[in-house]
């Protein structure tokens, strides 16, 4: 499994891009960022987009990228999975013919540029070769968090927006790779717990709820202001192989 990391701030600054992650050139974590750092020939290969929640910065590339599969004459139908609300949120609040166009009843050949399909939180699903399964996390808005897991075995656990939480720490899946959200410093903890984030010290109590600890930590979601102090209180965990994701980086799970 291939990981490309298009983007992993908690805000938007030059050099600093809202979550979205590329699993093998055509299966998208999130879509905060896409047409920026995609080409029209890169983003013609996205089929399936795994959105975790509502909130702007995880999803403000699905509307430029379902115009720009217009304007390129895509033929394909793009399928974004989420859970009912978030999905209802999409299509109430963006894709509502004012905010943006409808792409969901706007095609480019014969089927519509978007598809939106619901899914239920511990239920596990198919998209393409991947066996997928999302949980509930703790955030301001309904959320989920998914686990990814390829034909070859690799699994990938990103958890999306989330304070504390419980359920997706409990899953029985051996995780290869967890993209895990950390988004303030250790002084601001009550502002993360009111806004449904996390510190470097409420991860490792987090990461004492796993069974089993997974390879290798990556960082997502970091406030720009404050990622050098993030970073420095994410050095200090000695609980596991931790470090923070880098926009433009490709990974191998």
């Amino acid at each position: 499994m291939l990981l490309k990391v298009l983007g992993s701030a908690g805000a938007e600054f030059p050099g600093y891009n809202p979550p979205a992650f590329l699993i093998d050139g055509s299966l998208l974590l999130d879509a905060g960022t896409i047409g920026s750092k995609l080409t029209s020939h890169q983003q013609l290969k996205i089929k399936d987009i795994l959105v975790t929640h509502s909130h702007l910065d995880h999803v403000k590339g699905i509307p430029f990228l379902a115009d720009n599969m217009i304007i390129n004459n895509g033929d394909s139908t793009i399928t974004i999975y989420g859970i009912r609300e978030t999905l209802g949120s999409l299509r109430k609040n963006v894709l509502n013919g004012r905010i943006w166009p409808d792409f969901t009843k706007i095609s480019a050949a014969i089927e519509p540029v978007l598809k939106l399909k619901n899914i239920s939180p511990g239920k596990r699903f198919k998209v393409e070769n991947y066996s997928i399964i999302a949980y509930r996390v703790n955030h301001t808005v309904p959320a989920v968090g998914y686990i990814v897991r390829d034909p070859k075995g690799s699994t990938l656990l990103y958890t999306g927006d989330t304070g504390p939480t419980s359920s997706i720490w409990k899953s029985n899946d051996r995780i290869d790779t967890a993209i895990i959200e950390v988004s303030f410093p250790n002084a601001m903890e009550a502002l993360a717990l009111k806004t449904g984030h996390m510190t470097p010290a409420l991860l490792v109590e987090e990461l004492g709820k796993m069974k089993i600890m997974p390879g290798k930590i990556l960082i997502t979601h970091p406030k720009p202001q404050y990622i050098g102090q993030i970073s420095k209180e994410i050095k200090q965990i000695r609980e596991a192989s931790i470090e923070m994701l880098q926009d433009g980086r490709t990974y191998r799970i």
